[in-house]
């Protein structure tokens, strides 16, 4: 039998941590690979769902499909309520792959070819306009959609954040001017659906920022029906709400959020022609980040200026640490006792001195052929792999509700890699 068909079946998910459960892993596929918990994914969705129904009785979180863009993590977030948030053709295709169409998808990109808009309308999905040129665009096309929407950038009266950067920077979105005009010019659309859409952080954990965003957003639904008379049907707040991936980091109070955000909702729109109003979500990290990790192997020691520690995973497979300074919990299997006693830099194989997982982390010491645990990578990890110097991409796993262990993505192969050249004569 082949090793990407074995399947093991183990206690519970407790054992994902356990040194000589992922030993066989280890043994049985090699590293690197990716583990994801289902058990935890179905476990924090429907916390999710039932604390922001307080918000919204038709609420739904369309999960961010470029966090985790695997067909069986999607149809497990489906069957527990969720829609999904697609920025590209391939995240349509991946949600088309899985039954799941209509209003269901919310379509939100940018600078956005008229195929991928062909294929929204197709599927009758959300159409979210990222660019006030996207209506004449779309009716050149001949691509007028059932259901419209329009991603509103409020400049300088948000701050942004530390990952997403500030929005007078961003690319994203329209300016109150171009939102008032274009729900003017939508006007004679008739369309099924009208929505209203926002994305101002990314991985934030001040839960007052969200209840601001929703305030916000509130009032300019309002506006846009005062100057425009068209009632949006739905707001859609945007994703952003982070993870601790910090130890020391806490938690964000998602019942504050929904909590505080309604105060707001009975304030502004309770009463008000646009009451009942629709509210959605569209986050990601939020719901599978914590119960995805990264194993690899250590395969080299180096002394030199500093201690480093190589591991046979690079940058490739996870790119945050390297590309925003990001912050992973790095374990090493087995030692979970040991005192931090070292202090290394925790490296990958690419030919870039950005290519670390942690820059002079405390750690237990570590040796040749120890097993380092990456924490926290269930979210824009495998996702925004790549093949720089010709690395291939890592395989995932997934540990079923059942206790057992399949693989759902089997590892990149050089055939894959030099599939696309055109043979050399």
């Amino acid at each position: 039998m082949s090793p990407l068909c074995i399947i093991y079946l183990i206690m519970n998910s407790a054992d994902l941590f356990s040194h000589s459960f992922i030993k066989s892993l280890a043994q049985t596929y090699g590293t690197p690979f990716y583990i994801y918990d289902e058990r935890g994914i179905r476990s924090n969705a429907k916390r999710f769902l039932e604390t922001f129904s307080a918000l919204s009785p038709k609420y739904k979180n369309f999960f961010a499909v470029k966090a985790l863009p695997n067909p069986h993590i999607l149809k497990i977030l489906v069957e527990e309520g969720m829609g999904l948030d697609c920025s590209s053709l391939a995240e349509l295709l991946l949600a088309e792959m899985i039954g799941v169409s209509g209003p269901d998808i919310m379509f939100t990109s940018n600078n956005t070819p008229i195929d991928e808009l062909k294929k929204a309308k197709e599927l009758e999905a959300k159409i979210n306009l990222d660019d006030i040129s996207h209506v004449e665009y779309l009716e050149r096309h001949e691509t007028i959609p059932d259901h419209i929407c329009f991603r509103y950038n409020p400049g300088p009266l948000r701050s942004g954040n530390k990952t997403i950067g500030i929005p007078e920077e961003a690319k994203y979105g329209l300016t109150l001017p171009q939102i008032i005009e274009a729900y003017a010019h939508i006007a004679n659309w008739n369309c099924k659906t009208i929505g209203l859409h926002t994305m101002v952080a990314s991985n934030e954990l001040d839960a007052s920022f969200f209840v601001e965003t929703a305030r916000m957003m509130f009032t300019l639904a309002l506006t846009i029906y005062e100057k425009t008379g068209v009632r949006v049907n739905y707001v859609n707040l945007g994703g952003g709400i982070g993870i601790p991936y910090q130890p020391d980091q806490k938690p964000i109070d998602i019942v504050f959020v929904a909590r505080e955000s309604r105060k707001h909702y009975d304030d502004l729109i309770k009463g008000t022609e646009l009451d009942p109003l629709e509210i959605v979500t569209e986050n990601g990290r939020a719901i599978t980040g914590p119960h995805g990790l990264l194993y690899s192997t250590v395969i080299h020691k180096k002394s030199t200026y500093r201690e480093y520690v190589g591991l046979d995973a690079c940058m490739a497979n996870l790119m945050r640490p390297g590309m925003y300074g990001a912050y992973h919990h790095i374990s090493v299997l087995g030692k979970h006792k040991a005192p931090p006693s070292m202090v290394y830099d925790v490296t990958g194989g690419l030919c870039e001195n950005n290519d670390k997982f942690a820059i002079q982390r405390e750690l237990p010491p570590i040796e040749v052929d120890d097993l380092v645990a990456i924490h926290d990578a269930g979210a824009h990890g495998h996702s925004m792999g790549f093949n720089y110097n010709g690395k291939l991409r890592s395989k995932e796993l997934l540990l079923g509700k059942d206790g057992t262990v399949s693989c759902i993505r089997r590892a990149e192969t050089y055939a894959d890699l030099f599939g696309t050249i055109v043979p050399v004569s």
